[in-house]
Parts: C-alpha cells; sequence; structure tokens
C-alpha cells in the first residue's frame, strides 16, 4: 500500500522559507516514477506546484515558483522535499505530495498525501 506522508509546513513571514517533507513508503522508485508537489489556495483549485524523477533527478516548476523554490529527493530515505525560499502572502496554501507513474513528461498522480499548511503573513 502506497503511503505520502507530509510534513514542514507552518505559518511563516513573507521573505521567510520552509521546507517540506514527503515521507514515502509502499513506492519503488524507478525509471518511470515521478514525484510532484501541488498546492490549493482557499477557494482555489488544486495546481501543480513541481515535479522530480528521482532517479534522472530532472525537475520541472510551474512558473511563479522558479528561482523560489526547489524539489529534490533522497532516494534511500524514499523522501521528496520542497525547499521554499522567498515565501509570498499568494503562497499560502495547503501543499500536497504526490506520486506519479507512466514518465515523466506526462504522469499520472495517483497517489497523494493528506496535505500540509502553509501559510505566509505580510
Amino acid at each position: 500500500q502506497v503511503q505520502l506522508v507530509e510534513s514542514g509546513g507552518g505559518l511563516v513571514q513573507a521573505g521567510g522559507s520552509l521546507r517540506l517533507s514527503c515521507a514515502t513508503s509502499g513506492l519503488t522508485f524507478n525509471i518511470m516514477s515521478t514525484l510532484g508537489w501541488f498546492r490549493q489556495a482557499p477557494g482555489k483549485e488544486r495546481g501543480f506546484v513541481s515535479k522530480i524523477s528521482p532517479l534522472v533527478s530532472i525537475t520541472d516548476y510551474v512558473d511563479f515558483v522558479k528561482g523560489r523554490f526547489t524539489i529534490d529527493t533522497d532516494n534511500a530515505k524514499k523522501t521528496v522535499y520542497l525547499q521554499m525560499n522567498s515565501l509570498k502572502p499568494e503562497d499560502t496554501a495547503v501543499y500536497y505530495c504526490a506520486a506519479g507513474r507512466g514518465g515523466f513528461s506526462r504522469p499520472v498522480f495517483d497517489s497523494w498525501g493528506q496535505g500540509t499548511q502553509v501559510t505566509v503573513s505580510s
């Protein structure tokens, strides 16, 4: 059974940093695996933030986090991270970790964590 558990959210002032973690279990990292971060702000739909292919270490980001957020993995720990710097109030959301299959270009994300709240105060 696949499980993803996020942690590291919290309240931070604008300009600050947070590092989210997502511990996975029941997953096998292979060339077709992709791990991702998504977020959902109040009243908005869940949207893509970043993804990574853990074995190849290729990454992708939504434009409005490029240069501020960094995704990486510790494959030995089966954990994916999202380092978030220069946080803005508009980054406030519940952040979700997801595991996908089918390759990096168009992964199907079919396993999700429960989410962790990030709140950025102005």
